[in-house]
């Protein structure tokens, strides 16, 4: 499911038809969950793949032709517990280590984030992921028998360093708490990235919304065609960026963990 998913959020950010896919002449740097699945790593279909496509999605790479399973390498789950201890500085469950072994990338963005917010699992789906509307309540049980209810009232006016008030209510008691509003910068003036222009070949636009993971290039560097620029990250769906032709990068215009728009201007080649 989350290979299917993959492929249709890159296809819809894109504006991608099946054909396109399969026959465009566009250099598509396609999301990593569906290049391993093309790739073999969660097996092989009855009959194989589609070989036309798995050769554009592949873009050179050799397919795994045995059980996958079979190329993992032996896990230590004692000495892996005591490693990951050892570097937190906390325990953990053995399902702690079972998630690190098979996530060891997130694994460790989900610590930090319970470090510093606690375990957000127990707010609502949607509070999470989209926040509250004004005049919202929530309920968040925080311990069996413990529930905290949570409703949002207004935002103040963005402060000069770009922090907000948040007015809300806990369990019927006025609250107030001061944020950093992110989509601010400096002043409390907005930012904005220049957009990629469609059919430069000196852009190079961010495929669909994400943050930056890596960069693998810098500016003033000679690239080839097909040379990996860098890596994106949505929702857990990691894309790499790939020359389209070769030329000298001039400037790079963002740095490891930026969140981007779709579009927005990454790079530019030197004339």
């Amino acid at each position: 499911s989350k290979v299917v998913g993959d492929m249709a959020l890159f296809m819809l950010a894109n504006n991608l038809t099946p054909d396109e896919v399969l026959n465009g002449n566009r250099d598509l740097a396609f999301p990593e969950s569906v290049v391993e699945f093309f790739e073999g790593k969660l097996g092989q279909p009855p009959g194989g793949f589609p070989e036309k496509l798995q050769k554009r999605i592949l873009r050179g790479r050799e397919p795994v032709v045995v059980r996958p399973g079979e190329l993992l390498p032996a896990v230590n789950l004692t000495e892996t517990q005591h490693d990951l201890e050892h570097k937190f500085q906390q325990p953990f469950s053995e399902r702690d280590i079972l998630s690190y072994l098979m996530y060891p990338r997130v694994f460790p963005e989900l610590v930090e984030h319970v470090r510093k917010y606690s375990d957000t699992s127990t707010m609502p789906t949607a509070a999470f992921f989209y926040g509250m509307e004004k005049g919202e309540e929530i309920s968040v049980e925080i311990d069996p028998g413990k529930t905290l209810i949570i409703k949002f009232l207004t935002v103040g006016d963005p402060h000069p360093d770009g922090k907000r008030l948040v007015f809300f209510e806990l369990n019927g008691q006025p609250r107030e708490v001061l944020v950093l509003d992110r989509s601010l910068v400096g002043q409390g003036v907005a930012s904005a990235r220049a957009k990629a222009e469609v059919g430069n070949p000196l852009h190079v636009g961010a495929p669909m919304p994400g943050a930056v993971v890596s960069i693998a290039v810098a500016a003033g560097e000679q690239v080839a065609e097909g040379q990996k620029l860098l890596t994106m990250e949505a929702m857990k769906m990691e894309t790499t960026l790939y020359a389209e032709r070769a030329g000298k990068i001039s400037e790079v215009l963002v740095r490891p963990g930026a969140q981007v728009e779709g579009g927005e201007l990454l790079m530019r080649y030197e004339p």
